[in-house]
This record gives structure tokens, C-alpha cells and sequence, in this order.
């Protein structure tokens, strides 16, 4: 489309994977795992289902009621914590979700952003193998994302040790083995996360009594282009400083776009989807 040729990354088509940077396993962690025959039986996942714990050989994930399923560990707070673990609110899932850091609250904006439909926080236990032995891993979240599912870890690049590498390594195995998708998110693209914690502060619904939606779309989709600067949008609709917010309001809800690569301003072009 014309009105999103100069855009980075466009709001109105992004996916997870063009908003976060992500962490790549090298070969030489995965030639640690011991990979060889029967590893689908030998590797086990341990999930939370209803008031207990029950253990599936990664080669019958299949039958695992995903949906049905708990978070392996709970979130908790006490005085003089190092990490910051809280619920967050997901409009795509109507419900509450759990983090155990700032960084996982962060993804779930971003999921909630593209419409994952459900997400389940600290999702199961999972016990391999390794050159070393055997050790465990709880990923960070398993998510529904257009039919998919999608298994993820969140650590900030600086912060990965050898020890984490290999635990993301057998995760990643894990996940292909299952026909999930799998990344460890590291990190944010420019300004990615800056524009979307701007746009999730109305991601709430509201009544809109003045008719700004349809103010807004007519006046972009109107002109030559379709494209208008988001000042002189907000200046197209009867209340300017209510254009304002409900124009943050359509670029969350996907209606208008952005690009999502470069600070969002008055002079930041809008484009109607």
C-alpha cells in the first residue's frame, strides 16, 4: 500500500517477530542436548491441571489439555525483591495474566497488541537431557496466536548465561517437536516499545458518544493518499483533543496505522487500514 511505503514497521500488519529482537541459539548449545533415540519418550513436561500435577513424555504433547492448565509457579511479592512480578490485563484474552518481570509485562502488551487469543503464563516444567546430565526449565509463556501456538522466553541479551542457553536450546527442540513455534525475546526494535506502551493506555473500551471513530476514518479515508499527519487528523474531527486520544485508540485496535519503528509525534503519518 502506498500510504505505508516509507513505514518501518507498519502497526496496522506487524507481527511479534517484527517488534521484538530476538535471542538465536547457536548450534554448538544444541549439540549439548542429548537428541539421539527416544529423546521424545525420555524428555517429560509437567503441567498444572486442576488441583494437580500430571507428566506427559514430550512425544504425547498432543494429548496435554493445554487450555485446562495452570501456572507451574505462582506471583508472589515480598520486601527487597530483584525482580517485579505483578498481573496484567489483556483485552484480546478478557482476563489477567501473570509476569515475574517488567520485560514479561512488556510482551504481554505487545501479545495483547497482536491479538493472541490466549496465553498461559509459566505454562508447564520441562525435564531434559544434556551432556552434563539432566536438568529443568519452566518457560514464560505459551501463546494462542492465529491458530498457532507459539512457546516463549523473555531475557534481556545481556542477561543470558550458559546455563540459560542451554535450557532455551532444549525448549526450542521441544517446541518444534510439538509444531510450535519458539523464541526467546532479548530485546525491542527502536522505538517499538515506547509507541506501544503509548497506544495500550487506550486499549480500554469506551463509549464513543461524539462519533469520533467515524470522524477519524472519513477524514483520512477521504484523501488522496490516505495519509495525514496525526495532528492535523486530530484537527479534522469536531473536538480536536478527543480526536487526539481516540486516534491512539483505532491505531491500538488496528483500525488506523503507524509506523511502529519511529517515535510516535504530531508529526507521525496515519493511515486508514
Amino acid at each position: 500500500m502506498s500510504e505505508t511505503a516509507g513505514a518501518k514497521i507498519p502497526s496496522d500488519s506487524s507481527h511479534l517477530d517484527q517488534l521484538v529482537t530476538a535471542y538465536d541459539v547457536a548450534a554448538r548449545v544444541r549439540d549439548r542436548l542429548l537428541l539421539g533415540d527416544g529423546w521424545l519418550r525420555r524428555w517429560s513436561t509437567t503441567w498444572r491441571v486442576g488441583a494437580g500435577e500430571v507428566c506427559w513424555p514430550v512425544r504425547d504433547m498432543a494429548h496435554v489439555p493445554v487450555l485446562s492448565s495452570q501456572p507451574m509457579r505462582g506471583f508472589t511479592w515480598r520486601a527487597k525483591q530483584r525482580h517485579r512480578p505483578g498481573l496484567e490485563v489483556m483485552t484480546s484474552t478478557g482476563r489477567t495474566h501473570g509476569f515475574e518481570s517488567l520485560e514479561e509485562m512488556r510482551l504481554l502488551v505487545a501479545l495483547d497488541f497482536v491479538g493472541a487469543s490466549e496465553v498461559l503464563s509459566q505454562p508447564f516444567r520441562l525435564d531434559f537431557e544434556h551432556v552434563g546430565g539432566r536438568s529443568w526449565h519452566i518457560p514464560d509463556f505459551l501463546a494462542v496466536i492465529g491458530g498457532g501456538m507459539w512457546l516463549l522466553d523473555v531475557r534481556p541479551m545481556e542477561l543470558v548465561k550458559d546455563d540459560d542457553a542451554l535450557k532455551f536450546a532444549a525448549a526450542r527442540e521441544t517446541a518444534a517437536a510439538c509444531g510450535w513455534r519458539y523464541s526467546v525475546v532479548a530485546g525491542w526494535h527502536p522505538h517499538v516499545w515506547s509507541v506501544l506502551d503509548h497506544l495500550s493506555s487506550r486499549r480500554r473500551p469506551a463509549r464513543d458518544l461524539l462519533g469520533m471513530r467515524d470522524q477519524l476514518l472519513t477524514a483520512v479515508g477521504g484523501r488522496e493518499g490516505r495519509v495525514m499527519a496525526f495532528s492535523e487528523l486530530a484537527e479534522a474531527t469536531s473536538m480536536p483533543s478527543v480526536g487526539r486520544a481516540n486516534i491512539v485508540r483505532l491505531l491500538w485496535q488496528r483500525e488506523l496505522g503507524v509506523d511502529l519503528g519511529s517515535p510516535l509525534r504530531d508529526s507521525s503519518l496515519i493511515w486508514a487500514v
